[in-house]
């Protein structure tokens, strides 16, 4: 068996005339020029140093990406004292789940968690829908004052949301018609709803840009065929547009839920009582102390208090980390599709 591979690797090396590879490679570079001769040695060069090259390229930056999301672990199942122990770096000296179950008691985690998915899902969804419809009636429909509606929809990307946070408190301040009624919605849902109904939510104009690009380069064929079968415009857009833009909703989705998932400001702006996962970590020095010492003014440790906010970011970012595992390859589908890169 030995002797018949080595006949046939001896085989593949035999070029025509019974040469060799090598020997025919050496007689091609007789009839060479110096130039021609030097431009090979360099491009063999590189093409030996390049995949090294690469590998230490990659490697570097996977470590630094990768080095908060080791580093946040490694805190966690670690105990306070360990963080004063030169001798610690990456492996913990004594394992405890501790620090995680402070951490999950003073955060009010599954409470926190539940307040946060009914806001984040529910407000992903119906943004979603709003600006898909705004998308496709920018990329689809001809009317008046198309490009200047379209100019603002690229100044919603532009202008930070610092900018109109406080016109926002007003108008749900004294949300209705001023004379007739006036409600207070501030410390409501309400707050993130409303935007998101009407295609102004965190991120929308961003939304809406990556749908009307992806409706624009869908075939015109699909709608006329559609008019042709007696549909109108809507029943269209469900029946036959909404189908092929899957991928285009599922990317949207989940750039909306990551958005509203790590969103502190807006929270922060309408809401004084609610819940949430990035407002219960922004305030989780407080909450620890009052969860772990009942008294909000004790001194802890900076360098202590580290594992508890490495555990307090682990559990943030954990149901995100999840869901983009489970959804990655369609994600990434999507991005390709949707006209943000190519």
């Amino acid at each position: 068996m030995s002797d018949t591979n080595t006949t046939a690797v001896a085989e593949e090396k035999v070029i025509g005339n019974g040469m060799s590879k090598k020997q025919a490679k050496k007689i091609r570079m007789q009839t060479m020029t110096k130039q021609e001769i030097g431009y090979l040695r360099r491009k063999a060069a590189v093409e030996k140093v390049w995949p090294i090259f690469r590998f230490i390229i990659i490697f570097g930056l996977s470590f630094v990406i990768l080095y908060p999301l080791i580093y946040m672990v490694s805190c966690t199942f670690r105990e306070r004292s360990d963080m004063s122990d030169p001798t610690v770096m990456w492996v913990p000296r004594n394992y405890t789940l501790q620090v995680l179950k402070e951490t999950i008691k003073a955060m009010d985690f599954w409470n926190t968690l539940k307040n946060t998915l009914v806001l984040n899902i529910g407000c992903s969804l119906v943004q979603v829908i709003s600006c898909a419809i705004t998308g496709y009636g920018f990329a689809r429909f001809k009317f008046k004052g198309k490009g200047l509606l379209f100019g603002i929809v690229i100044m919603m990307i532009l202008v930070p949301t610092q900018v109109i946070s406080l016109p926002l408190y007003t108008q749900f301040r004294y949300f209705g018609i001023k004379g007739l009624f006036s409600i207070n919605l501030i410390d409501s849902m309400a707050t993130m709803y409303l935007p998101a109904l009407t295609a102004n939510g965190i991120r929308s104009g961003l939304m809406i840009l990556i749908f009307r690009q992806f409706f624009k380069g869908l075939p015109k064929e699909l709608e006329d065929a559609a008019y042709i079968d007696g549909c109108g415009p809507f029943k269209t857009f469900v029946r036959v547009m909404i189908p092929n833009a899957a991928s285009a909703f599922l990317t949207v989705f989940l750039f909306s839920v990551v958005w509203y998932w790590n969103d502190y400001y807006v929270s922060s702006t309408f809401f004084t009582n609610n819940q949430t996962v990035a407002l219960m970590l922004q305030n989780l020095d407080s909450q620890l102390k009052i969860a772990l010492f009942n008294d909000a003014t004790v001194e802890i440790s900076p360098r202590e208090q580290i594992v508890w906010k490495e555990a307090g970011c682990l559990l943030s970012i954990l149901p995100i980390l999840v869901l983009y595992t489970c959804l990655q390859k369609h994600f990434t589908e999507g991005i390709e599709r949707s006209g943000l890169v190519g």
